[in-house]
């Protein structure tokens, strides 16, 4: 039987996320069929799957965007079905969407303050811009030109930096790598490396399975909006069930 994230870390450990039983319709087209699934605090947990498996939904199912049909969400064991997006972010759960979505007319720092938007204490605000210029030195080299010229790889680590800026307690990450040059996509994840490292709890979508395995401790397989496979990142590589669910075939 595969451990829970309780189990996994023992009895001191804190149920982050707790998704129970989601049900998310896109009209009539059922996304989500049931999608149980837990994050422990200081837990990286992936979310693998082929395209329209409905990664992204859970995601935004859980940051507030999207309403299920059934089922919800708990957050440090809390309720988060009555919250606004907003409401979600000031509890401390922050989420990096798919296509990075930067104010591309904005400073580079100006993102990064409104990624703070939410918080009052200047000099911590302070603080944190100067280490997300450290995590990422190539934002510190262009803290002054604005977010739609940088490169795609570099409005990437933007987004990362600005959902970082809130302190989030749980942080959802979608598609990092997605169409980052290699490069970048090595220092992106030596970023989250370090930032596991640091104990941060990350709900983690991504098309790389070798490198989303990698960093997670656990991961589960979506297929055609239901889970079909669930366990550790090691247990899962190298299981001919997760290519099998990426090519749509059964688990």
């Amino acid at each position: 039987m595969t451990e829970t994230a309780l189990e996994k870390r023992g009895p001191a450990a804190t149920l982050a996320l707790q998704l129970e039983n989601l049900e998310v319709n896109y009209g009539p087209v059922k996304a989500l069929k049931g999608v149980s699934l837990e994050v422990a605090q200081g837990e990286v947990v992936a979310l693998l799957g082929a395209n329209g498996a409905g990664k992204s939904t859970v995601l935004r199912t859980v940051s507030g965007l999207l309403r299920p049909r059934a089922g919800g969400v708990r957050f440090f064991g809390e309720p988060l079905g009555r919250l606004s997006p907003a409401q979600i972010v000031g509890r401390g759960l922050a989420h990096c969407p798919e296509g990075r979505r930067v104010f591309g007319s904005l400073s580079v720092l100006d993102n990064l303050r409104l990624g703070a938007s939410r918080r009052f204490d200047s000099g911590g605000i302070r603080e944190d811009l100067d280490r997300m210029l450290t995590l990422f030195p190539i934002l510190g080299e262009r803290r002054g030109q604005t977010a739609g010229t940088l490169s795609g790889g570099e409005q990437q680590m933007l987004a990362l930096a600005r959902a970082l800026m809130s302190r989030p307690k749980v942080l959802l990450l979608d598609e990092p790598s997605l169409g980052v040059a290699p490069l970048i996509v090595r220092e992106i994840f030596k970023t989250l490396r370090e930032l596991k490292s640091e104990g941060v709890t990350l709900l983690l979508v991504e098309q790389n399975v070798k490198l989303a395995l990698e960093l997670a401790d656990r991961a589960y397989v979506l297929r055609t909006g239901q889970i079909a496979l669930e366990g550790s990142a090691q247990e899962m590589q190298g299981d001919e069930r997760v290519a099998r669910a990426y090519l749509g075939g059964g688990t």
